[in-house]
């Protein structure tokens, strides 16, 4: 008897049930953590990265650089380290994946410790569709508590969640070479170990060792992570970073995707009463065609007092100066009454910017004795003040013979 054909499924229908079963999969989890440790305690980063990348893109070498540029102290949460079991490391060793309810389980949890309050990388994750709706669902659920929260003593342990995508990405090529190339490290290093006694064994998975294995383990990637990673760009911060080049040139990839956006990260609230000061980047674009506009029009409005700072810069200060070029630095002690004028104090600065130095200003206010009432025994003082200017430049290289 001939058998029925199977019908096809649509690939929407997969895509539903995969919602579905992440669904399943996220709630049965948070259920579990709320029964065990209650809603008040479920306390989640305030920054997630979320490092994903092809099999031998740099994410174990460029976790720390990627850390340092956001200002984490906690160490990367490794997805692939976490999972342990028996089980696991059978998956891992055959280039497979882990089931997603271990993952999520595991993950979440791990996220909860103090030490990830402020900012965490999650390594490795997530590596499939299912995961990625269960990073959406965590995020919505993140943000119900902050909301709930906002009014309240707590606030603060449930801040809005800030999610970035970091994924590195190399081709086929790069990817196999890098992995067999990892894999002979880690067999040497073993080996070095076993012989001396010194120092530990490293992990060595078997699709290090096999071309056809790495070559396996980099289609899965790009078969099934790489589509889960793909569909995170229209939800959250999301940065594929050109990981081909050398570990400086990576570097400075990553430093410029993750440049810092006030208006992503802080509060709506906050960033509404700090948005008035214009940043640092935008006055340094025009700041040198803004200091000539200034300089000029101290020549053109006020020359008289413009010539006299200038006379005073050279006649009193660049002496000075002049024996500290070796330290970059000098610190001058003038109590001219022109600059009691807040017009001359910006032509100083100005004039010192545009020769190359940077000046700051402090004026100290004091009392000097002058004479003694000889009927009260009081002393009289007349107020002085004394402008102490600290000049800065590029000092001079001493060349010393050995």
């Amino acid at each position: 008897m001939e058998k029925p054909a199977e019908e096809a499924v649509a690939p929407e229908e997969l895509a539903d049930n995969e919602i579905k079963d992440a669904q399943v999969i996220f709630l049965d989890v948070w259920t579990g953590l709320v029964d065990e440790i209650g809603e008040e305690n479920l306390r989640f980063p305030k920054e997630i990265i979320l490092l994903g990348g092809a099999p031998g893109s740099g994410k174990g070498t460029n976790t720390e650089f990627i850390m340092k540029a956001r200002g984490f102290t906690c160490p990367p949460i490794v997805v692939s380290s976490l999972l342990n079991s028996p089980e696991a490391k059978a998956l891992k060793d055959k280039g497979m994946l882990v089931g997603d309810r271990e993952v999520m389980g595991i993950l979440l949890r791990k996220m909860l410790e103090p030490e990830f309050r402020d900012g965490a990388v999650l390594d490795g994750f997530p590596r499939t569709k299912v995961q990625v709706e269960c990073m959406k669902l965590l995020v919505e659920k993140v943000r119900q508590l902050h909301r709930s929260h906002s009014d309240t003593p707590t606030a603060r342990h449930f801040r809005r969640p800030t999610i970035h995508v970091m994924v590195l990405f190399v081709d086929e090529k790069t990817s196999v070479e890098r992995q067999l190339f990892r894999g002979r490290q880690i067999a040497q290093h073993n080996e070095e170990v076993r012989a001396t006694g010194m120092g530990e064994l490293q992990e060595l998975r078997a699709t290090d060792l096999d071309v056809e294995a790495a070559k396996r383990r980099y289609r899965i990637f790009k078969e099934s992570t790489w589509d889960a990673l793909q569909s995170l760009r229209e939800v959250f911060f999301y940065h594929l970073i050109n990981a081909q080049g050398t570990v400086e040139e990576v570097e400075q990839n990553i430093l410029n995707e993750l440049q810092y956006q006030s208006s992503l990260e802080l509060e709506p609230e906050t960033f509404e009463i700090i948005r008035g000061i214009p940043l640092a980047s935008e006055l340094v674009v025009h700041a040198r065609q803004e200091l000539v506009k200034r300089l000029d029009e101290y020549a053109r409005k006020d020359g008289d007092l413009f010539r006299e700072v200038v006379e005073l810069i050279n006649v009193k200060m660049i002496p000075i100066i002049e024996r500290h070029a070796i330290s970059g630095r000098a610190v001058v002690n003038n109590e001219d009454e022109v600059l009691a004028n807040p017009l001359a104090l910006a032509m100083l600065i100005d004039i010192f910017s545009d020769r190359g130095y940077h000046a700051v200003v402090d004026k100290q206010l004091s009392k000097i004795p002058e004479r003694v009432n000889v009927k009260t025994g009081e002393i009289e003082f007349r107020p002085n003040t004394t402008y102490r200017i600290r000049v800065y430049f590029e000092g001079s290289e001493i060349r010393r013979d050995i």
